[in-house]
């Protein structure tokens, strides 16, 4: 166990300490409090230990159940199961996802429980249509068309009636693909495609996550059409360190609780009737569950103590400058440096080396993510500065997505619409996101329109850099095979004259 936790303790360290000592750097060269510099250091700590612990809890609990439940269902053949039980299944993962805490703690435009109930609902109701995508084996370029379709053309009413909630409608997208999330609906889907065990069950697992981040999306945007929003102030937090980090901990102690509390109810429903484990099993994953909460605890706390409060103020000090500009490099870089140190892509690199044999190999895929990356954190930077509408990156960049779809094999664009959950990891919404924001107030943006869709770009990235690498290696492999074929014809004919 402690040799298990070190692991990931040291996953985790890899992860967030090269942006947290960049972070630092930059702290001092333009003199932030040094208090403030303080709670960022013990931010940094907790959300390392947090995310350890969350991981280990979650793998075993939540993610092997998910993936047990999946097998259940289709052995039961029940269509109504399966409908309520992934849709339930969908609101509660999402109910309990950390990355989604920090999001509500940022836009302050409504209150917090109702945009924490709205996204869980849009995701629970997209698992369930994900799902019986695979049931009754509907190919995944028409859900994505049908799903992103319907997507845009919500957007653009909700454009004309309340475009406050556009950016942060994707961007609630973007956050169900979460650390909590990802692994989760992965084991859910996996569960699932091997009980059917048909024949394409190794593509029927990959596409989940493109397609259930549409959920929190559309019920977001459709809240914007009945709800209006506030312009979210981006200040930095005036209590001490000891009081600050002591106020997070009381709320975020009874907020998981309240979060954690329904999956555990669901597991021991489900141990009555269907896994019926032994007494060891189950106080080993009520122990995993523990594990989570504490985890959840540390994690937000850290995040919302420490990193989310330096972030912003350093973005609101480096825009408020003369040379406000400096936060698009800036931005670019903190972007590159994210992806280079996501374990989550460091798998993702892995498992794209494997299934091409080689032709991409990891060093070509880490290089592509992170300029990907980096430019689409420099975009949210430009848009701060500038005001264009969301719409201008959003609209041409997921049209050529969805038009490569037809080209791209469908390897490859299975594991590109999966692979935002990749690179829009805990630093995403606890570092870049309030870094923007705070850039934001320090140029007098709107923040609603203007400084929200970080997220969004960040998970974008991934699908059309892998998409546009799919295509052109497909191209030269059918270029090798036909000059291969070629060449035994010409051999064949010479043979035939000898």
């Amino acid at each position: 166990m402690h040799k298990i936790l070190l692991g990931k303790i040291k996953e985790s360290a890899f992860s967030v300490l090269p942006i947290a000592l960049i972070g630092l750097l930059l702290s001092f060269i333009v003199g932030l409090d040094t208090e403030l510099i303080i709670n960022f250091s013990i931010g940094v700590v907790l959300l390392i230990m947090g995310l350890s612990l969350f991981s280990m809890g979650a793998e075993n609990s939540m993610i092997e159940i998910a993936s047990r439940i999946g097998s259940f269902l289709i052995r039961s053949k029940k269509i109504i199961l399966i409908i309520v039980v992934t849709f339930v299944l969908g609101f509660l993962v999402m109910f309990a996802e950390p990355a989604l805490y920090v999001l509500t703690e940022q836009f302050q435009s409504v209150q917090s429980w109702l945009l924490i109930l709205v996204v869980s609902l849009g995701l629970g109701l997209f698992v369930m249509l994900a799902i019986l995508r695979i049931v009754f084996q509907i190919p995944i370029r028409i859900a994505v068309w049908v799903g992103y379709g319907a997507v845009f053309a919500l957007g653009a009413v909700v454009t004309i009636v309340n475009p406050e909630f556009v950016a942060v409608g994707f961007d609630s997208g973007a956050v169900a693909t979460g650390p909590l999330v990802v692994p989760f609906i992965m084991a859910l889907g996996y569960g699932i495609t091997r009980s059917i065990g048909n024949k394409d069950a190794e593509f029927d697992s990959f596409g989940l996550i493109g397609i259930i981040s549409l959920g929190p999306i559309f019920m977001v945007l459709i809240l914007g059409l009945f709800t209006n929003a506030s312009e979210p102030s981006a200040t930095v937090e005036t209590l001490g360190t000891a009081a600050l980090f002591i106020s997070y901990l009381g709320s975020n102690l009874k907020d998981m609780a309240i979060a954690i509390s329904p999956f555990i109810a669901f597991f021991l429903i489900f141990q009555l009737v269907a896994f019926k484990f032994d007494k060891q099993k189950v106080i080993k994953v009520l122990v995993a569950f523990l594990y989570v909460y504490i985890g959840l605890v540390l994690f937000l706390t850290g995040a919302n103590a420490g990193l989310v409060q330096l972030a912003n103020e350093l973005g609101n000090t480096l825009a408020s400058g003369n040379a406000n500009w400096i936060i698009i490099p800036i931005g670019i870089a903190f972007g590159a440096v994210v992806v280079a140190a996501e374990p989550s892509v460091m798998a993702l690199n892995q498992q794209v080396e494997e299934v091409t044999a080689g032709a991409i190999s990891k060093r070509m895929m880490l290089t592509s993510l992170a300029i990907g990356v980096g430019i689409s954190v420099g975009l949210s930077a430009i848009r701060v500065l500038t005001g264009i509408s969301i719409w201008w990156i959003l609209a041409p960049t997921y049209t050529i997505i969805l038009l490569l779809l037809i080209v791209t094999p469908r390897m490859f664009y299975s594991i590109a619409l999966d692979s935002g959950g990749a690179v829009s990891g805990v630093l995403t919404t606890t570092f870049l996101m309030p870094f923007i924001l705070g850039a934001g107030s320090g140029t007098g943006a709107n923040l609603l329109t203007d400084a929200f869709g970080l997220v969004a770009f960040v998970a974008m990235t991934p699908i059309l850099v892998l998409q546009v690498i799919g295509l052109l290696v497909s191209r030269k492999q059918e270029a090798l095979s036909l000059s291969a074929k070629i060449k035994n014809e010409v051999i064949s004919l010479e043979s035939e004259e000898n």
